[in-house]
């Protein structure tokens, strides 16, 4: 399929004419809209509220408010963008947010994409019009019109056109052929009919989304955070949308396409960034990475745990020194302690308590009867009373709960407690796990082989790294946090807050000298600030934000992009965070670089929905040109031969080269290497890719290069993984061999570094060229300039 301009373009100006009449009428209305809205915030701001209630209802007013006014500036640019003529004369126009007449019983000025109203303007074809006669895309700039294109959808008409099945042509392939920038654009103007089915599929259950390079799998994944924001805003906006990214650069080269699309309240990250208060910064081993990654960490670290819970030796007493008096803690007493423990299936913090109990008890026991053994020390018999016992207790009730008190309280009894049982943190544990041979062989024990061990050991302070985050995750839930004298104190520290404003408002009532709006004015205050202290973080946080301070946070809705490199420990950590299991699946397993990563969906889904997901496929490959794709295709096969590339719908007439470089010399020539491909680009931007072993020295050459021509926003230097998501005007593709080589799955990486070019790709060989990229023209004895 090749993409072509073969909608009807109107050629007199009297379509814009009236176009911009009504592009006029719309933005007086959003600008009318704007200044309510502010009025309306900046008065609930600024109101007086008589009770906490009041109070809470004027602040949730003004989050309202703040939260319009942000949706109505994000979407200035673009605001509308299509218009349906349906059959029976109607006419409807589409923008990115919805305005109505309230003049006229509200009927609408403006229909939201996202609304059931404006589908057809994505479904609608000649074969299939759903009432629709002719289907207008607007192109605007600022406020103007500048240009529109019809499809007329009625074979009937005389002035019906050439129809490819996609909806339009025209716009679509002005779109494609824009100058990429380095941030990501929506296609909210553009969507076709199946990417489309996606993004509008239902809220519930696991949807996949399997999609080759170029068919819009991320921008789709995007435009659902927004749809399904739209349709289901009460049910998601309280718990949130988490959107996972495969790197920090892709997070900001999608960042501003939900603010476009008008939405603000979706958490964008990494899977390194899904444990607050670390920055996984560090880099694994290809074979650290894929052991980390491994389900059966959950055992290791499992027995990691266990081992923190340690005895004494058999025959070696733990002595405790308490004021004089040597108390011991025998192997016997410290398993039935540990077992009694184990048994209440609590994470090890909280199951701590049950343990320290259990040895507080034993140890009382031992100091009660020296204690009163102690008391008739020396002493001479003294005759029972008729009602006592020989074997009867000296000290009661109140003597045993005071010896108690006193050895919780004691320093040595309190260290051997930490020492038998100690309170631990995921990141203690992890620390000390890596940073010990003799612990990592006790934890894994056959689980791991000795050489699999060794990838896992580092030195002590140590970058974390993702790899990382879902085994913190993994040891916060089997540690657990006992946090109940964090909650008495916030307890006993609102009370007093509480009897303070109480009291500081009962002096006020009582001076004459106060009038009675003023007693009114500091109550209202008061409250205001003891709700704002019950609820801490919530205030004026969203959903999202709150969200990424909160680790145990349960999200409504998960989109994972780039999801075919999970590992299987990465798939529990996001498991957690969406007990639902109402997930968007987004990735294409032909694209698969990390060796802990997936080659079929099933295989990570599987342990946790069977096999109740659902698939979609994105077939149509709007990115990537032809002559690109052939040539990738070939790379695919060795890749895995029964998969297939998706079809692209277009075609540049410029087919990739590829060029043989000394590889002494590189680091000399790749400047005027990118100098050519920059010109070529014509002012859009140019990734060079290559191993990690060669990106320093090329990027320090190509940033000289770039500077120097004055084109350094323009130029990246990445590797494969840094590059995944991206897209680009031209790449090239440094040492394929090398890229190759560098994984078992070397081909995979391969395959994605050539699709991430929208109109150029070269080839620079660095030793004998692949087979697979043959069909590159090669460029023999050319100087490179």
């Amino acid at each position: 399929m090749s993409l072509s301009r073969n909608s009807r373009e109107p050629d007199t100006t009297t379509e814009i004419v009236h176009e911009q009449s009504y592009l006029d009428l719309l933005y007086r209305k959003l600008d009318t809209e704007r200044e309510v809205t502010a009025r309306r915030r900046d008065e609930a701001l600024r109101g007086q509220a008589e009770t906490p209630q009041a109070a809470a209802e004027r602040d949730a007013s003004a989050t309202m408010y703040g939260e319009r006014l942000a949706q109505l500036n994000s979407v200035e640019q673009g605001l509308c963008f299509g218009r349906l003529d349906t059959q029976d004369g109607q006419t409807h126009y589409i923008g990115r947010l919805g305005l109505f007449d309230e003049d006229a019983d509200y009927d609408p000025l403006l229909l939201d994409w996202r609304a059931p109203a404006a589908r057809p303007f994505y479904l609608a074809t000649a074969a299939s019009p759903d009432g629709v006669r002719r289907r207008r895309h607007l192109r605007t700039l600022s406020r103007t019109v500048v240009g529109l294109d019809d499809e007329i959808l009625d074979l009937t008409a005389p002035d019906q056109g050439h129809d490819l099945g996609l909806a339009g042509e025209a716009a679509l392939l002005a779109a494609l052929e824009r100058r990429r920038t380095g941030e990501m654009s929506d296609i909210v103007a553009t969507i076709q009919a199946e990417q489309d089915r996606v993004i509008r599929a239902d809220l519930g259950g696991v949807l996949v989304v399997q999609g080759g390079p170029g068919t819009g799998k991320t921008a789709v994944a995007l435009h659902r955070a927004a749809y399904l924001l739209y349709t289901h805003r009460r049910q998601l906006s309280s718990r949130g949308v988490l959107v996972v990214g495969p790197t920090r650069t892709f997070l900001r080269y999608i960042g501003q396409v939900l603010p476009s699309l008008g939405e603000t309240g979706v958490l964008l990250a990494t899977m390194g960034t899904l444990f607050p208060g670390v920055t996984a910064d560090g880099t694994d081993s290809p074979e650290a990475a894929e052991v980390k990654g491994r389900a059966v960490m959950v055992d290791v670290l499992a027995a990691a745990v266990r081992d923190r819970q340690v005895m004494p030796d058999a025959g070696a007493p733990l002595e405790i020194g308490v004021e004089g008096e040597t108390l011991r803690l025998d192997r016997d007493t410290c398993a039935r302690a540990r077992e009694r423990a184990r048994r209440t299936l609590r994470p090890h913090n909280l199951a701590r308590r049950v343990f320290v109990d259990q040895v507080l008890d034993a140890l009382t026991a031992q100091s009660v009867a020296r204690t009163e053994s102690d008391v008739f020390d020396g002493l001479p018999e003294i005759p029972l009373s008729a009602n006592e016992s020989p074997d009867g207790e000296v000290l009661d009730a109140r003597d045993h709960a005071a010896i108690r008190a006193e050895l919780a309280a004691d320093p040595a009894v309190r260290a051997a407690l930490d020492e038998l049982w100690p309170v631990l943190t995921p990141r203690r544990v992890l620390a000390d796990l890596f940073g010990s041979g003799e612990r990592l062989a006790s934890a894994a024990g056959d689980l791991l082989t000795e050489s699999e061990r060794a990838a896992l050991l580092r030195s002590a302070g140590g970058a974390w790294t993702p790899a990382d985050v879902p085994l913190l995750d993994e040891l916060a839930e089997l540690l657990g946090e006992d946090d109940t004298e964090a909650r008495a104190e916030q307890a006993r520290r609102q009370r007093e807050e509480r009897a303070y404003a109480e009291g500081v408002l009962h002096i006020l009532e009582q001076d004459d000298e106060i009038i009675d709006e003023e007693v009114v004015r500091v109550r209202d205050i008061l409250d205001a600030e003891l709700l704002a202290e019950r609820q801490q973080l919530r205030g004026d946080l969203t959903a999202a934000q709150r969200a990424a301070r909160d680790r145990t946070w349960t999200f409504g809705h998960v989109i994972v992009d780039e999801a075919q490199e999970l590992s299987a420990m990465d798939w529990r950590l996001l498991m957690r965070r969406c007990p639902s299991r109402s997930m968007t699946v987004v990735g294409d397993v032909a694209q698969t670089g990390a060796v802990a990563g997936t080659s079929a969906w099933g295989d990570v889904l599987g342990p946790y929905v069977g096999d109740r997901w659902r698939l979609r496929e994105l077939t149509v490959n709007y990115r990537t040109p032809a002559e690109i794709m052939e040539l990738a295709g070939r790379v695919l096969a060795e890749a895995n031969p029964e998969l297939r590339a998706p079809t692209s719908v277009r075609e540049t007439g410029t087919p990739p080269w590829r060029r043989g470089v000394d590889p002494a010399e590189l680091p000399d020539r790749i400047g005027s290497i990118v100098d050519d491909e920059l010109a070529a680009a014509d002012g859009g931007t140019v990734a060079v890719l290559c191993p990690a072993a060669l990106r320093p020295a090329l990027s320090s050459a190509v940033h000289t290069t770039a500077t120097t021509s004055g084109s350094p926003d323009r130029v990246s230097v990445l590797t494969v993984n840094q590059a995944k998501g991206l897209e680009f005007d031209a790449v090239v593709v440094v040492a394929p061999e090398e890229i190759v080589a560098a994984s078992p799955r070397g081909y995979n990486d391969l395959y994605v570094a050539l699709t991430r070019a929208t109109q150029r790709l070269g080839l620079v060989h660095t030793g004998p060229p692949l087979p697979a990229l043959s069909g590159a023209a090669e460029l023999p004895g050319e100087p490179v300039r």
